[in-house]
């Protein structure tokens, strides 16, 4: 066979595969459905899910609203898959909740798990800071105590400079140690990439 007759042959293949596809595409979409696991009301179960959401083991979801819970400034909440398609959600935690924001305040990005089944996350604010202003932002990590609620420790608060709100969500290297984005820095306002070195 010639190269050039191969290299047709060759050819054809993605072609005839880009085909079939199509055809069964319109298919594969009418197959598609579309079911609401939870609306959130805004109140104290939150509101506004702007993060991707997580998996634990157990086909739990878990993820951040900007609003709501019990003080308005954003929650990290649960949703368990109950019988018959159901799920039930539950707050884990509600921000807010110390004086001046000082535990933070609207998570716009979602949570990651450690080993040990610990969440870490981000706020874009709150905080605190020593000008007076509730903070721009932290790094937070949520544990989980045996009366099933979670215990909030603040890792980091970003204090204007240098980096100031992180928006983006967090990830680990093979040592533990976080690693995010800051959208400014209190003075550039071009933003930062930072690392929390964990012990």
């Amino acid at each position: 066979m010639s190269h050039n007759k191969r290299f047709a042959t060759l050819s054809a293949v993605p072609l005839v595969v880009v085909l079939a596809i199509m055809a069964l595409a319109p298919g594969a979409l009418a197959q598609s459905k579309y079911k609401m696991l939870y609306k959130f009301t805004g109140g104290a179960d939150g509101g506004a899910p702007m993060s991707n959401l997580i998996f634990d083991a157990a086909g739990n979801l878990y993820g951040t609203t900007v609003y709501g819970g019990t003080h308005g400034d954003g929650t990290v909440f649960k949703l368990t898959p109950k019988q018959e398609g159901a799920w039930k959600e539950s707050v884990l935690y509600s921000f807010c909740s110390l004086s001046n924001c000082d535990d933070g305040a609207s998570p716009n990005a979602g949570v990651i798990f450690d080993a040990a089944g610990n969440l870490y996350g981000t706020t874009t604010v709150g905080g605190g800071d020593t000008h007076g202003y509730n903070g721009f932002g932290t790094v937070f990590k949520l544990t989980p105590n045996s009366n099933g609620r979670w215990t909030e420790t603040v890792l980091h608060r970003f204090y204007d400079h240098p980096g100031a709100n992180p928006y983006a969500g967090l990830i680990f290297d093979a040592a533990g140690n976080l690693y995010g984005t800051t959208r400014g820095d209190g003075f550039t306002t071009f933003g930062t990439v930072f690392e929390i070195i964990m012990p």
